[in-house]
């Protein structure tokens, strides 16, 4: 039996699992913010500040954001960033 949540009990635990992240971002100048949470539960996330024109943003989002979301948040199937900058 499936447990029904809502998105913004979904969005609620996901910020709570990127306030684990939120102070390694900003010591960079940068955080990150939750824009949606589709019905095939992914999670779609924009890097800001600084972290949008990283070329380490691949890494961050990949290491850290991705694997604390799918950690603390089982609900969720995908974690995607928008506006992630390719490292060359």
């Amino acid at each position: 039996m499936e447990t029904v949540v809502n998105n913004d009990e979904l969005i609620t635990k996901i910020d709570r699992a990127l306030d684990s992240m939120r102070p390694y971002l900003a010591a960079d100048g940068g955080n990150v913010k939750v824009l949606e949470v589709t019905e095939d539960r992914t999670v779609r996330l924009e890097l800001m500040g600084s972290c949008g024109s990283c070329p380490m943003s691949a890494m961050t989002f990949k290491g850290g954001l991705e694997e604390a979301i799918l950690r603390a948040v089982p609900e969720i199937s995908k974690v995607e960033a928008v506006n992630i900058t390719p490292a060359y």
